[in-house]
């Protein structure tokens, strides 16, 4: 667990060495559970943050810039009057468990000198953040807890302050041979990493492995001799300041998959990245994980909106289909009136059925044709005539619904895709006012929400012969009618591809054949010799392919720059047989 108890008190000794003494200059608050503290300490400044998100509350240095409301939330606001230029004094781990104390000294309206605590709880889903008065009472939270919600602890503004409730555990650093033998013999017959884990405080599953895996004998989970076993595991718990040493566990894809305080001997050391200080360890394991999953907090709401429009032009798209299937007997309905219009000294009224000459086969064979016994000869014919007329405009009014339909269909699909690349909050609301200048959002600002993004920027990749290539989304107006009454925006997707002068002029020609003859879904290849690039191919037809093309395209564009080896040497591939070198299977197509 990253943010276990024994972590935290790493994180929170590192902090105590730094800031008390330190002047809070600035409050902001990027999101509704997270609190930055700009603190001048030891002549530098330093940026606290204070997280009590759900799946990733912590407690740390940061180095990263977080885009802030356009207005201040209320609690922002209440930190600023009440903390504001107050001095820390300091920062307490309580009980070794994962809550914070901050103590600040702060000057009060009347100038008399007053303490402030800023309160920190990790509880999973019910972290929460708190500021209270000198006499313990709450003055706000970031998440209210109301007696219907809990009826053991509220969390509420002028309720006076509960702690969690108290575990019947040890602290580290309370922990001593007598106090361990005692909680480890009342566990009773159980590996000592559990029974460590229920009489330790902050003691994670992996952390109380590492201790025991540093008491026991290779091999064994149980200790043979408990008193020797608890003297020596008090005396690890006691050397734990000084063994600080924070390492990131990272998995086979580079990615941070947990982080521990000092090496963890029980893992695999080759894998645990060391870093200098908790803080820059807690940031290269949260940064992204944080920032993503609110990313997909953020646009779930989207998400669920996209599918339910995306379900109902598939409703809407069967409909239309229908429509177009049962307008294709109109030529049928023509004919038959135009029979019984030529042989009505023939019929008589009071008949269902008539068997007449039809003049348009050319074998001179006979149709047989339902009548109905209520009107005349004329009147029958009329029918037959005003069901041709309904079902020729029926097919094309419903033909070019069906065209918009295919076409929002796409357009929807198309920012769905979108939504599921989005790596930061920049993109994601360049889609939200997309989907806004459409009708698909109302339109609706609250300040306090709204944020001063940064541009979003294009991807970069790099293959493996050193090409740079850069995916762009660009989105674009078209006609206001594009869907009735929606006023439609495109998504144009642009891939960008750079490489060195070599490359391009061994390669470029051919490439620039092969992209124009191979490449599927309307890519186009335009080359720019005055960039020594390879100029933009254009995903923007008029019909947007799907996820899956897309996705086969670029794959198609990556295996013909894969020729860069082969185009040096001067051993280009040749079409053969109205087929693709490189794709036999995909035709040409001009």
């Amino acid at each position: 667990m990253p943010m276990d108890g024994l972590t935290l008190g790493f994180a929170t000794r590192e902090m105590n060495a730094i800031l008390p003494g330190g002047r809070i200059d600035r409050i902001t608050q990027p999101e509704k559970d997270t609190i930055v503290l700009l603190v001048r300490a030891g002549a530098a400044n330093h940026r606290l943050l204070l997280c009590a998100s759900p799946n990733n509350a912590r407690c740390h240095f940061t180095n990263l810039n977080f885009p802030n409301p356009l207005e201040p939330p209320m609690f922002c606001m209440l930190l600023r009057k009440q903390i504001l230029s107050g001095r820390i004094l300091s920062i307490q781990q309580m009980h070794g468990d994962r809550v914070i104390h901050v103590d600040i000294d702060t000057v009060n309206e009347l100038g008399d000198h007053v303490l402030r605590r800023l309160v920190l709880e990790i509880m999973g889903r019910h972290s929460n953040l708190m500021l209270l008065d000198e006499d313990g009472r709450i003055l706000e939270a970031a998440r209210h807890v109301s007696a219907d919600m809990s009826r053991v602890r509220q969390i509420q503004p002028g309720l006076p302050y509960l702690p969690p409730p108290a575990q019947d555990k040890i602290a580290p650093e309370d922990a001593d041979a007598e106090n361990l033998l005692a909680k480890l013999e009342a566990q009773g017959d159980v590996p000592l990493q559990k029974a460590l884990a229920a009489s330790v405080s902050g003691l994670s599953n992996p952390a109380a492995k590492e201790l025991a895996y540093r008491v026991l004998p290779a091999g064994c989970d149980r200790a043979d001799n408990l008193p020797e076993t608890a003297a020596r595991l008090a005396e690890l718990l006691r050397r734990l300041p000084q063994m600080a040493d924070p390492r990131v566990l990272e998995d086979e894809q580079g990615e941070p998959a947990d982080i521990f305080p000092f090496p963890y001997l029980s893992r695999d050391l080759d894998r645990q990245k060391p870093y200098p200080t908790v803080s820059q360890a807690l940031e290269r394991y949260f940064g992204a994980r944080d920032q993503q999953d609110r990313i997909n907090q953020k646009s779930a709401s989207m998400v669920k909106l996209l599918k339910g429009q995306i379900e109902r032009c598939e409703k809407k798209l069967a409909q239309q289909e229908e429509d177009l299937s049962s307008a294709a007997r109109m030529d049928e309905y023509r004919i038959m009136g135009e029979i019984i219009n030529a042989n009505l000294w023939q019929l008589k009224k009071g008949q269902t059925e008539a068997t007449l000459p039809n003049f348009y086969d050319e074998n001179g064979g006979s149709m047989t044709i339902p009548l109905d016994n209520q009107l005349t000869p004329v009147q029958n014919a009329q029918r037959y005539f005003k069901k041709y007329q309904k079902a020729r405009t029926t097919r094309e009014i419903a033909a070019e619904q069906k065209e918009k339909t295919l076409k929002e269909l796409d357009y929807l699909e198309g920012t769905l895709l979108d939504v599921g690349k989005c790596i930061g909050e920049s993109e994601l609301e360049e889609i939200r006012q997309d989907l806004m200048r459409t009708g698909y959002i109302r339109k609706g600002v609250n300040r306090r929400q709204q944020k001063a993004l940064p541009k979003s920027k294009p991807y970069h990749y790099r293959s493996t012969d050193g090409i740079d290539i850069y995916g762009i989304f660009i989105r674009q107006g078209e006609a206001p009618d594009a869907f009735g009454s929606r006023a439609r925006l495109r998504t144009r997707r642009y891939v960008k591809v750079t490489w060195s002068g070599t490359l391009r002029r061994a390669c470029g020609k051919f490439l620039c054949w092969h992209l124009r003859h191979c490449l599927r879904f309307g890519l186009v290849a335009r080359a720019n010799a005055r960039k020594k690039q390879l100029g933009r191919f254009n995903y923007g037809s008029p019909e947007t392919p799907s996820a899956d093309a897309q996705r086969d395209a670029v794959l198609h564009l990556l295996a013909a720059l894969g020729i860069g080896q082969a185009a040096e040497q001067g051993a280009l591939p040749q079409p053969h047989k109205g087929r693709c070198p490189l794709c036999p299977l995909t035709p040409f197509r001009d």
